[in-house]
């Protein structure tokens, strides 16, 4: 695997006494377990891959020429007819 870094890592004591009891029960580390874990997690999120919007444009060519007149055009348009 390579060289190693010593490290301190702070867990809950309730995960860490279940974390013990598989690591007997497995006849294996607690080390072994975290270094599993990280593994397992970051092979999760590689999997993922990069969230990518959808194309949910309309077809046509932006706004209509009415409407490119400003906010208040814009307001106006929204609201004609509605007896404002």
């Amino acid at each position: 695997m390579g060289t190693h870094m010593k490290t301190t890592v702070e867990i809950s004591d309730a995960l860490l006494a279940e974390a013990k009891k598989v690591a007997v029960r497995e006849r294996t580390s607690i080390r072994t377990l975290i270094e599993q874990g990280l593994r397992q997690a970051i092979t999760q999120r590689n999997q993922r891959g990069r969230f990518q919007l959808r194309k949910a444009s309309f077809k046509g060519r932006g706004l209509s020429a009415a409407a490119r007149g400003g906010w208040t055009q814009m307001r106006e348009l929204t609201y004609e007819g509605r007896g404002g």
